[in-house]
């Protein structure tokens, strides 16, 4: 009965603490998930079909990213292929946060899976290697894919409705940019992070002129390969 009320406390705890550290992020959430609501209305879908993409999909950067190729009737093959290279560092996050879900069942790490944002790595990661309660570490990361996920749907929903109130001039598309580098700074501390930010950022503004947009896949899938590379050499540097 005793070790049932700690493990509840646990959970409990990380809940509350997750909640207070993921508090700020969650404020850039708002502008992001508001244009991307209003990008949806602008290119033509309906409020259903836009929320049916944004809970099937709930990845603003792909969604974003595969709307001008939607609206412009691109081959599906291309819609399918940038939203997989949109959301490639989804990859790398997972494998890089899956040593804190030590001791958590499979059926968690598999909710947990849908719940991950740029906003819970940066905001989980450190936190998750350093504390050895599973229970804590649950709630810790939980709260935050869970608030991110309800303020995506909330605000989305009220930029889908809000495409021809809300003026031009608020610059919302500015704010979202904000927000994201905001995510990308604590991210971008490791030496194989900024390798990948800096040549991905670099190369999608040398490839811009490409066709179909393919120089953002492209770019994307440099970025990562230097990521790798990076963490390779640094790696066999310790050795």
């Amino acid at each position: 009965m005793q070790s049932s009320d700690f493990e509840r406390r646990g959970f409990a705890a990380g809940v509350q603490e997750g909640f207070v550290a993921f508090l700020p992020v969650s404020v850039g959430l708002i502008p992001w998930a508001l244009v991307v609501g209003m990008a949806m209305t602008s290119a033509g879908f309906t409020p259903i079909e836009a929320m049916g993409m944004n809970i099937i999909v709930f990845a603003g950067t792909a969604q974003l990213g595969t709307l001008p190729l939607i609206v412009d009737h691109a081959p599906l093959w291309l819609i399918l292929a940038t939203g997989l290279a949109l959301n490639l560092r989804f990859l790398i996050f997972s494998a890089g946060i899956a040593p804190g879900f030590r001791g958590i069942g499979t059926g968690w790490r598999w909710l947990c899976g849908h719940f991950l944002t740029d906003g819970s790595f940066a905001v989980c990661y450190d936190k998750l290697m350093q504390v050895d309660d599973p229970r804590w570490r649950l709630g810790f990361y939980l709260i935050t894919g869970v608030w991110s996920w309800l303020l995506w749907q909330t605000f989305t929903l009220a930029g889908i409705f809000a495409a021809g109130v809300i003026p031009k001039s608020w610059s919302l598309e500015f704010m979202a940019t904000i927000a994201l580098i905001v995510l990308l700074v604590p991210m971008a501390k490791s030496r194989p992070m900024l390798v990948a930010a800096l040549v991905g950022g670099g190369s999608a503004v040398l490839l811009r002129g490409m066709p179909l947009r393919l120089g953002v896949v492209t770019a994307i899938v440099i970025g990562i390969a230097a990521g790798f590379a990076a963490e390779h050499w640094q790696e066999k540097k310790a050795a």
